[in-house]
């Protein structure tokens, strides 16, 4: 078991990274303020999905927060700064934003949303793009941008992909908060569940997805961004290619082998 090392002073306590039997469970370790970002907060984040999750060592991340709060979006003292900021720097920090809900949205494995509490305007962003999401039922969501005079822009691309733009209607107009179990009729929650379920029902997660190739599973990933939003006309020799490529792969290979010999692969051991 080891802590992962921070980017910056500021972040070093902030964002808490936990790696034990492949799985890296990053928190947002800032409780009294519900766990909002800054931009020293999103400069490790995104240094955790592109450069740390693609150790050999990591499996599989969890990404949660202290306390009884996920994520409350942006940090209260950045806003402020943020009033005063000029055009470029603001489309600077955007892009800032981007870029990690893209780190975190093409990360190569597999994540888990423990969502402990409420997230809110970026923090849903992070929530939409985590493959599998479990929330408590207090936990509550909200885009309330429009309610400041701004709007979800750079969050909205991954937001859309995982409620469409029907509920996105709806709920960026509005600003308001909505429950986990509208989160999950929407599609943006995978299951629901009581406080002392939580981590149970995170372990057995974890446990399913520990129970597949690594390199399958990254594979999986980039199939699913690829394919999601194509025409099925245009993605025969795209999909033709991946499945032949995979079955010539190392893993391929054991995992078949592992099949037809009655035992477990190499990565279940």
């Amino acid at each position: 078991m080891n802590e992962t090392n921070v980017a910056t002073d500021d972040a070093a306590d902030a964002v808490r990274g936990h790696l034990a039997g492949g799985v890296l469970t990053v928190t947002l370790n800032r409780p009294d303020q519900h766990n909002a970002m800054n931009p020293a907060i999103m400069t490790e984040l995104t240094r955790i999905f592109g450069e740390v999750a693609r150790r050999d060592e990591v499996r599989v991340i969890v990404l949660t927060g202290a306390g009884r709060s996920f994520c409350a979006g942006a940090d209260l003292a950045f806003m402020r700064a943020a009033a005063d900021y000029t055009y470029d720097q603001n489309v600077a920090d955007g892009q800032a934003i981007f870029d990690l809900m893209l780190a975190l949205d093409h990360c190569p494995r597999p994540v888990v949303g423990r969502v402990n509490g409420p997230a809110i305007g970026g923090g849903v962003g992070l929530v939409s793009c985590c493959d599998i999401v479990v929330a408590v039922e207090r936990a509550t969501f909200g885009f309330s941008e429009t309610r400041l005079g701004i709007v979800p822009a750079v969050i909205s691309p991954f937001v859309l992909s995982r409620i469409g733009p029907s509920h996105a209607r709806e709920l960026f107009l509005t600003g308001e908060r909505f429950d986990a179990r509208r989160a999950h009729a929407i599609g943006l929650v995978h299951h629901v569940t009581t406080e002392a379920e939580l981590d149970a029902v995170v372990a057995e997660r974890v446990g399913q997805l520990l129970q597949a190739a690594p390199g399958a599973q990254a594979a999986a990933k980039e199939l699913i961004h690829t394919v999601a939003f194509r025409p099925k006309e245009s993605l025969r020799e795209y999909t033709a290619e991946t499945i032949a490529r995979r079955r010539a792969s190392d893993e391929g290979r054991e995992g078949m082998s592992a099949f037809l010999e009655k035992r477990k692969p190499r990565w279940q051991e």
